[in-house]
């Protein structure tokens, strides 16, 4: 494959591309590397894969750096479930850190080289990973998946961003929240996948994570290259046939004409409080999604299997069967994650990105301090739909990130920008699970019940709301004097060496390709998608039931 194959030139759209041929090519990518969210599927066979029906235990230690460093190196007893959970944190730092450091690099290059890279890091990282426990080294698997993995977790999740909102002139939140919706919807087909492939390789000798990774690695090589090449990019100037831009797009003062260099973006004072809106945001909802389970059963305990017995009380049996059913909230979460990525973005369209943002922070808010209140009143239903809006907002917040960036700082450079905002990520995954997790063990340090152990919880996540209000609320519109100039604009444009819309695509021509080939691209994603909703269904079943 060569490097002119994958230059930006080689990746023009010809005459004729029907534009929804390229948010197929990026759910492929995205569908892929959301499995991230689902890798805690493995943590527990992982847990005992050397005792195989149970765990064996290592020789304890002194000190957390002598438990780590034993971890890392161990080739005799096995992981702690706590342990395995830093690659959990190792992608999401990673997947922010690349985005920011090659975010720049994407824009140079093009999307179609980002995806390409980003399909060898994952799925190599991947296979890394199998090696690793295969001869059960921690460090290899922290270094395959954890760090080459989280490389690529950063690249293939920006590489569309730019690409989308440049076909979407007039669709910007529902094109980036058809792609990031993929990637909340990753885990809902590969952790069943993965499941099901490893009680195929599961012997009396091995747990079966080393040849699913294989597999799943092999697996998602085909859809994400196929992603990748399959991506195009509309020459400079393009837009729809017959579209100009009306209504809120025309006058609406904070959707720029300008474009900000991604070099300068630091220095934008929008940009910092957009960082600060989407950390608090993050923060907020990837907190409660970590602990929705063993939340749900803490506060509701028996009345969840029709039971009215504390936990403590419940048998084995119960706990069971009560497990089962919180696994079943964890699956409709999921779904909200995933519904939530495609409907905020597309009504952030009529609404604007800054009320939209608005909506997130003040209703999240409110539902947040329902949260208790529903738990002492016993009222599943209000507990449970609290947090499936809470979660879909969560999901949301990412989907319209994108199109945000997009109205204050211009198109030009919004892959890189993009890529220097998710540091705001990285830090909100640190963050929320921390507070979550660490407020609760405080809280059951002063005597109090596990049941009443997350309401201070909810009200430090309302504060982190209201923070990420006032901050969404001081965006204004971008000072022109951070924009490029026309002659700068143009060099950027020229460095490309990308044709005009007059040349390349007839400003939006009619489409002549064959809806056959449309229709086939979105069958390639869309079965997948449909598997791993039939299977999340089936969970939720089991809640309601």
């Amino acid at each position: 494959m060569s490097n002119e194959f994958l230059s930006w030139q080689r990746s023009v759209a010809s005459p004729g591309f029907n534009r929804w041929l390229v948010p197929p090519a990026a759910l492929a990518i995205h569908l892929c590397i959301g499995m991230a969210y689902g890798f805690s599927v493995f943590w527990l066979p992982l847990s005992h894969a050397i005792g195989i029906s149970a765990p064996k235990v290592c020789a304890p230690t002194a000190g957390f750096v002598h438990e780590l460093w034993q971890a890392l190196i161990t080739t005799d007893c096995d992981w702690k479930v706590s342990t395995l959970g830093w690659m959990y944190t190792l992608f999401f730092v990673l997947l922010g850190s690349a985005a920011a450091l090659w975010g720049g690099w994407l824009e140079r290059v093009g999307p179609r080289k980002a995806g390409v890279v980003s399909a060898l890091c994952w799925c190599g990282g991947m296979l890394l990973s199998a090696y690793g426990v295969y001869v059960h080294q921690f460090w290899i698997m922290l270094l395959g998946s954890g760090v080459i993995g989280g490389i690529g977790l950063g690249l293939g999740y920006i590489s569309p961003v730019s690409t989308l909102i440049k076909w979407f002139p007039d669709r910007r939140g529902m094109a980036t929240g058809m792609a990031i919706m993929g990637f909340g919807g990753g885990a809902m087909i590969g952790s069943p996948l993965a499941t099901e492939l490893m009680k195929h390789f599961a012997s009396p000798t091995d747990v079966g994570v080393a040849p699913t990774f294989v597999v799943l690695a092999l697996v998602y090589f085909v859809f994400m290259i196929s992603g990748a090449l399959a991506y195009r990019i509309p020459p400079s100037g393009w837009a729809p046939r017959g579209w100009k831009p009306s209504g809120r797009m025309a006058t609406d003062p904070m959707i720029t004409r300008g474009h900000v260099h991604a070099s300068t973006v630091w220095r934008v004072p929008q940009f910092w409080w957009v960082w600060l809106a989407l950390c608090m945001n993050v923060s907020a909802g990837i907190g409660v999604i970590g602990m929705a389970s063993p939340m749900l059963q803490e506060v509701f305990a028996g009345r969840l299997i029709g039971v009215d017995t504390a936990m403590a009380d419940l048998d084995k049996s119960q706990l069971a069967a009560m497990a089962s059913v919180a696994a079943g909230l964890t699956a409709l979460l999921s779904l909200f994650n995933i519904a939530g990525r495609l409907f905020w973005p597309s009504l952030s369209d009529r609404l604007g990105r800054q009320l939209t943002y608005s909506v997130f922070f003040i209703l999240g808010a409110a539902l947040y301090a329902s949260v208790p209140g529903s738990a002492m009143a016993g009222s599943k239903l209000g507990f449970v739909a609290a947090l499936c809006v809470i979660v879909s907002m969560y999901g949301g917040g990412f989907g319209t990130v994108p199109a945000y960036l997009a109205d204050l700082f211009g198109t030009q450079m919004v892959g890189a920008i993009h890529g220097r905002l998710l540091t705001a990520w990285s830090t909100a995954g640190i963050l929320g699970p921390v507070v979550v997790n660490y407020m609760r063990d405080y809280e059951l340090s002063l005597g109090i019940s596990h049941a009443q152990s997350y309401n201070t919880t909810m009200f430090i996540l309302v504060g982190f709301l209201l923070v990420g209000l006032l901050a969404n609320l001081a965006i204004r519109p971008v000072d022109p004097k951070y924009f490029m100039t026309d002659e700068q604009l143009t060099a950027e444009r020229a460095r490309r060496a990308l044709p005009t819309a007059a040349t390349a695509l007839n400003e939006g021509a009619v489409s002549s390709t064959p809806w056959l080939w449309v229709v086939a691209a979105w069958l390639f994603v869309g079965v997948p998608v449909l598997w791993g909703v039939w299977r999340t269904l089936t969970s939720v079943a089991k809640f309601f039931a």
